[in-house]
């Protein structure tokens, strides 16, 4: 995921020295060094008007996420590996100074981690204007560079959204599976009043996957599902409520199977909406 690097060493980062990284793609965790697909198998509709900020049909009646805001942020990019001058660039996320962003992970038959999340990301978004909110997604397609990781904090800010949420696969051990929720810490002087807030919006999205989806709580990193950082410029810089999840291990058979999969990838997509509208209701 964008900048993600596990305590253990897990999540490599995209800032390599450039004359180091020609044809690279950097894992979004251990062992990501192969050339990722960038279109996913039986991919959700990529088109302009379906990542758009907000959906031009009007709100349905009685739709429970009326008048919500809520931002989606699909980790990585397509265009981030051919870019590694701009994907280095430090930038500030309050407490270090961290590379713009990484080139993620993929499975071990090259499905990338952007292909993957954008797909989720769109449909979760589909599902979400369905429900009434306006969508602003991080990104507008799987071919860009960026953005760096504290502008996709900004964006939310910028937008006043009630709620956050980066998507993103794990790159991990093979012998590791399921899905965790980050969490940000508490920054001294910064953060201190969003975090309440974001810890129940992990809460209420872990527990909407976890039954929604019936993928376990990660066997490798976290507790029940929940793990806290504080050096994630995506959650670092947010001021508003915001947490990560990590679907699954895409190094694990088993979960990959489920992210390779449209069925796998809608389940999870409804699943996430259903915690949204639990934390929004």
């Amino acid at each position: 995921m964008s900048e993600l690097m596990t305590r253990s060493g897990q999540k490599a980062f995209g800032a390599l020295a450039i004359a180091a990284v020609a044809g690279l793609v950097s894992a979004c965790g251990s062992g990501g060094d192969s050339t990722a697909s960038a279109a996913p198998p039986s991919a959700a509709p990529t088109s302009a008007a379906a990542s758009s900020a907000s959906s031009a049909a009007p709100t349905p009646q009685g739709a429970p996420l009326a008048g919500k805001t809520i931002v989606i942020d699909p980790g990585h990019n397509g265009g981030n590996a051919s870019h590694p001058e701009i994907i280095n660039k430090k930038v500030n996320v309050i407490n270090a100074m961290k590379p713009c962003n990484t080139t993620g992970t993929a499975t071990n038959d090259d499905y990338s981690e952007h292909a993957f999340t954008w797909d989720v990301s769109l449909r979760l978004a589909k599902i979400l204007r369905a429900k009434g909110a306006k969508v602003v997604l991080t990104r507008k397609n799987d071919k860009g560079v960026g953005p760096c990781v504290d502008e996709r904090a900004k964006i939310a800010n910028r937008a006043h959204a009630d709620a956050s949420l980066a998507i993103h696969g794990d790159g991990a051990p093979a012998s590791g599976h399921g899905f965790h929720i980050i969490e940000p810490a508490v920054l001294k002087g910064h953060n201190e009043k969003v975090v309440p807030q974001s810890k129940r919006l992990g809460m209420d999205l872990r527990n909407a996957f976890h039954q929604g989806t019936g993928i376990p709580y990660s066997t490798y990193l976290g507790k029940n599902g929940i793990d806290v950082r504080s050096d994630l410029g995506g959650l670092n810089v947010a001021t508003v409520p915001a947490v990560f999840i990590e679907v699954g291990n895409m190094r694990n058979a088993g979960d990959a199977a489920k992210m390779k999969s449209a069925a796998g990838r809608q389940k999870m997509a409804e699943a996430l909406a259903q915690g949204f509208v639990k934390f929004l209701s």
